[in-house]
C-alpha cells in the first residue's frame, strides 16, 4: 500500500493581519561586512578533534541532557511568549487548524486488495484512522468507509504516543499487512503483522522491535528484513546492512542470512526489492546496496545467491515488465550504446547480471530521453507499458509508453492541466489502474483514474493529447480567493550565468515598488523537484493578505534531471546558495519586494540553504524560518544519521573535504560583528533523522554572541511534522507570527 501525496513535500509559509511589534532588524544595518568579519568559533584544526574542540555547546546534542533540556525549555518559554503571545496567533492557529482538519480535503486512495485503502486525520481522530471503501463508493459524492484500525484508540488503549508510518500488504489480496507504529513521530517503528479480515493484529504474527527496518514480503510465511540484528550489524549511520529472510514464527536471531553488504556503507541501508505481475507472482528479488546518498551497488537474488547486475551506481528502478527491468540511470552510461543521465530505459535482466550475455532478442532499450529542460519526475509500471510524469521547465506532463518489441515502445500522451504538477499515486498492475493528481499554485488539487490500456498501436507515437483519458474522482474546493493572485515564472542569473527559475505568486495589481512582504522558499539537494503545487495555508494567510510567495528551484534538486543534481553536490555546493541570492536579487532589482520585506524558508536540507544565506548575504534579508535544519556542518555526520548524507555535502573527516564544507558551514561561520535579521529556529526533540543539536547549538551560539533570535523545540511530531494536524497547526501560527512580525511590521 502507497499514499497518494496531493501536496508539496514542504509547505509553504503564510502570514496574516499586521499589528505593530518592535525588534525587527534592519539587515542594511550591516556594522562590519560579512568578508571582514572576524569568526571567533571558527576552528583553527578541521580535523575531527580540532573541530569539536572548538564547540563550546557540545552538551546541546545530548538528546535529553540535563543541560540540553534546561536550554529547550528558557528557549520556548521565550518564544513561546513572543509568538503565541501575539494577538495574530490565535486567528492564524484556527485558521490553519480548520485547513488542516477540514473534512472535505480530498482522501489520499491506494489500492488495497479490490477495494481503495486511505489513512485520514482530523480534529476528531488527530492521529488517524486507516479505513477502506470500495472504488465505485470513493467515486460517489457520499462514500461509506469501514475503519481497519483507529490510531487513536490503539494509542489510548496501550499508553502509547503511536503515529501510524503506513503498511505493506502482501498482494495479491492484500489481506495480510505489516502495520508500522512510530514512538512521537520518528522514523523508527515497531512492526506488528495486521488481518484485514478480522481487523485485529496477528496473535503469534511477524512483529519487530522498534527499529529503521528494511522490509519486504516474500511470501505469506516469509519476509526479507534488513535491521538491527545485533552487535555490529548497523552502518556508522545506524542503518541495517545485512538481509535475512524472516519465517513465520522464528527470532530475529533465527533469520537466515541471504545478503551482506558492509558495516562502512553509506546512505539509507540496505533493502530488498520485491518486483511482482498482476498476479502477485515474483519477477524479480533486487538487493540495493548504497555505497553512499546516491551511489548503489544492485545484486539479483538467483536460484538462492546474490548476483550482482551491470548497472551504473547512479540509477533509479521502477519495476519489471517480465523479464525486463525498468530503470533510469543518473550518470551517462554505455551498454553497447551510450545512454544518457536521466534517461528511461528497458533492459533483460539476464543481460544485466554480471557474466551475463547479450540476448537475441530485438526489444528496444530506450524508452524515452527527456530534453534539456526535462527530467523524468514518477513512472509506473504494467504488464506491456510504463507510465511517465516528466516536467518540462518544471510544468508537469504525462505519457503512456507501450512496448512493441523491436518496433519501440509507442508513446501516448495524456491531457492534463496545464502549468500545474502532475503526480502519479498507487498503481495496480492487476487493474492496470493509476490514480493521478493535479494542481497548481492558484489550483485546489484534484485526483482522478486513468486505465493505461486505452489503445496506443503498434507503430504509433502520438504527441496530441488524449482526451478524456483520466476519469476524475475527487476535486478539492478551494480555500483561498485565487481570483487576486496570478503566477509567473522567470529566471534569475547565477554567478556563472546558469537561469535560475523561479515562480512568484502575486497580487494581480501589485506595485513594483518593493515594499510586498514576500516569502522565498528553497531546497536544493538530494534531487528533489519542487513544481506548484498548491498550498491552501499559504493562500488563505498569506495570498489573501497582499503577500507573495517565490519558489525557487535552484540546482541540488532534480528539476532538470540528475545533471541539475550533481551540479550543486560536494565541492559544488556553493553553486546552490549562489542560485538562492541571485533569485533574492533578482526579485528586488524587479521591485517586487527589498531586503526589509524579504524572508526565507527552508527545512531539513533547506535549512542548510537558509542559514547558509544568513550567514553569507544577511543584507538580503529580514527574515528567516530555519525549520528542522542542518546546520552544523562540520559535525553533521557525527549526529545520527548524518553519515547518511556524505555523497550529498562531501566527508569532513578528509581534509580537502572539510575545508570546502568549512567555507560555508553557518555555525562555525557566525560573527559577533554583522547584524543578521532575527531569525527562527525550530525543530523536533523526537526527530531521529536530521538530530536537534544543529538547531540547539546554532540558536545558543546566535544568542552567546549577542543576536537577537527566537528558538522553539517541540516534544512530539518527528522530522516530517506529520503526528498530529491539530498540533501542526500550532507549528503554523507560531511559523506566521514571527514571519508577520518581521516582515509586515
Amino acid at each position: 500500500m502507497r499514499r497518494l501525496i496531493l501536496s508539496a513535500a514542504i509547505p509553504a509559509l503564510m502570514l496574516g493581519a499586521c499589528s505593530t511589534m518592535p525588534g525587527a532588524q534592519d539587515p542594511a544595518e550591516v556594522s562590519v561586512p560579512v568578508a571582514q568579519a572576524s569568526m571567533p568559533n571558527f576552528p583553527a584544526d578541521l580535523t575531527p578533534a580540532g573541530v569539536a574542540a572548538a564547540d563550546d555547546h557540545l552538551a546541546l546534542e545530548v538528546v535529553e541532557g540535563a543541560e540540553a533540556m534546561a536550554f529547550v525549555a528558557r528557549s520556548n518559554e521565550r518564544a513561546l511568549a513572543t509568538l503565541e503571545g501575539d494577538p495574530r496567533y490565535e486567528p492564524f492557529r484556527q485558521q490553519a487548524e480548520a485547513i488542516l482538519t477540514a473534512t472535505d480535503r480530498i482522501p489520499a486512495p491506494s489500492f488495497l486488495g479490490d477495494g481503495i485503502g486511505n489513512f485520514w486525520q482530523d480534529a476528531t481522530n488527530p492521529k488517524g484512522l486507516w479505513r477502506r471503501t470500495t472504488l465505485e463508493s470513493y467515486a460517489s459524492g457520499n462514500t461509506e468507509w469501514e475503519t481497519l484500525l483507529d490510531i487513536d484508540a490503539l494509542a489510548r488503549a496501550e499508553g502509547r504516543d503511536w503515529v501510524f508510518k503506513g503498511a505493506s500488504c502482501l498482494p495479491p489480496a492484500e489481506t495480510r499487512c505489516l502495520i508500522n507504529l512510530s514512538d512521537g513521530g520518528k522514523d523508527a517503528v515497531v512492526v506488528r503483522e495486521f488481518d484485514l479480515t478480522t481487523k485485529t493484529f496477528v496473535e503469534g504474527g511477524f512483529v519487530l522491535p522498534e527499529g529503521k527496518h528494511r522490509i519486504s514480503w516474500l511470501d505469506a510465511d516469509t519476509l526479507l528484513v534488513a535491521t538491527d540484528f545485533g552487535p555490529g550489524t548497523l552502518t556508522e549511520s545506524g542503518y541495517p546492512y545485512i538481509v535475512k529472510t524472516l519465517k513465520r514464527g522464528q527470532t530475529l536471531a533465527q533469520a537466515t542470512e541471504v545478503y551482506r553488504g558492509e558495516a562502512g556503507d553509506g546512505g539509507y541501508g540496505v533493502s530488498a526489492s520485491v518486483f511482482r505481475d498482476g498476479d502477485g507472482a515474483v519477477q524479480a528479488v533486487i538487493f540495493n546496496r548504497p555505497l553512499d546518498t546516491f551511489r548503489s551497488e544492485r545484486w539479483e537474488w538467483v536460484d538462492g545467491r546474490p548476483v550482482r547486475l551491470k548497472l551504473p551506481e547512479r540509477v533509479s528502478l521502477y519495476g519489471t515488465m517480465g523479464s525486463l527491468l525498468i530503470f533510469s540511470p543518473e550518470q551517462t552510461w554505455s551498454m553497447g550504446t551510450d545512454y544518457a543521465a536521466g534517461s528511461l530505459l528497458s533492459f533483460p535482466l539476464v543481460e544485466l547480471r554480471e557474466g551475463g550475455a547479450v540476448t537475441l532478442s530485438n526489444q528496444a532499450r530506450q524508452i524515452f530521453e527527456p530534453g534539456p529542460r526535462q527530467s523524468i519526475s514518477q513512472v509506473a509500471v504494467f504488464g506491456d507499458r510504463v507510465a511517465v510524469a516528466t516536467n518540462d521547465n518544471v510544468n508537469g506532463q504525462l505519457s503512456i509508453f507501450k512496448n512493441t518489441g523491436e518496433w519501440g515502445w509507442a508513446q501516448r500522451q495524456v491531457a492534463v492541466s496545464p502549468n500545474s504538477a502532475v503526480g502519479l499515486g498507487d498503481s495496480s498492475k492487476a487493474r492496470n489502474e493509476l490514480f493521478v493528481s493535479s494542481q497548481g499554485f492558484l489550483t485546489p488539487p484534484t485526483i482522478g483514474l486513468l486505465n493505461v490500456d486505452f489503445l496506443v498501436e503498434r507503430h504509433q507515437t502520438e504527441t496530441a493529447a488524449s482526451p478524456n483519458s483520466i476519469i476524475e474522482l475527487r476535486s478539492a474546493p478551494p480555500k483561498f480567493d485565487a481570483s487576486t493572485h496570478r503566477v509567473e515564472q522567470y529566471e534569475a542569473t547565477s554567478t556563472d550565468g546558469t537561469k535560475i527559475p523561479y515562480f512568484v505568486v502575486m497580487p494581480r495589481d501589485l506595485a513594483l515598488d518593493g515594499t510586498a512582504p514576500t516569502i522565498l522558499f528553497g531546497y536544493g539537494g538530494f534531487q528533489i523537484s519542487f513544481p506548484p503545487a498548491y498550498k491552501p495555508e499559504m493562500g488563505k494567510l498569506w495570498l489573501e493578505n497582499g503577500g507573495v510567495f517565490v519558489q525557487a528551484n535552484i540546482r541540488g534538486g532534480g528539476e532538470f534531471g540528475p545533471g541539475w543534481h550533481q551540479a550543486a553536490l560536494n565541492e559544488n555546493r556553493q553553486r546552490a546558495f549562489d542560485d538562492f541570492a541571485a533569485v533574492a536579487e533578482d526579485l528586488i532589482a524587479r521591485g517586487i519586494t527589498s531586503p526589509r520585506h524579504l524572508g526565507i524558508y527552508g527545512r531539513s536540507n533547506g535549512g542548510v540553504l537558509t542559514s547558509v544565506s544568513i550567514t553569507q548575504r544577511p543584507e538580503l534579508f529580514n527574515a528567516a524560518v530555519i525549520e528542522s535544519p542542518l546546520i552544523d556542518m562540520l559535525r553533521y555526520h557525527e549526529m545520527p544519521a548524518g553519515a547518511s548524507w556524505i555523497g550529498e555535502y562531501g566527508d569532513p573527516r578528509i581534509p580537502e573535504e572539510a575545508a570546502w564544507i568549512a567555507e560555508y558551514s553557518a555555525y562555525q561561520r557566525l560573527s559577533p560583528e554583522v547584524a543578521y535579521p532575527r531569525v527562527y529556529i525550530t525543530t523536533n526533540t523526537r526527530d531521529d533523522r536530521v538530530h536537534p543539536g544543529h538547531s540547539r547549538k546554532f540558536a545558543a551560539r546566535l544568542e552567546a554572541q549577542g543576536h537577537d533570535h527566537l528558538y522553539f523545540e517541540d516534544t512530539a511530531g518527528g522530522h516530517s511534522n506529520d503526528a498530529d494536524p491539530v498540533a501542526n497547526a500550532r507549528r503554523w501560527a507560531r511559523h506566521y507570527v514571527y514571519l508577520a512580525q518581521q516582515l509586515m511590521d
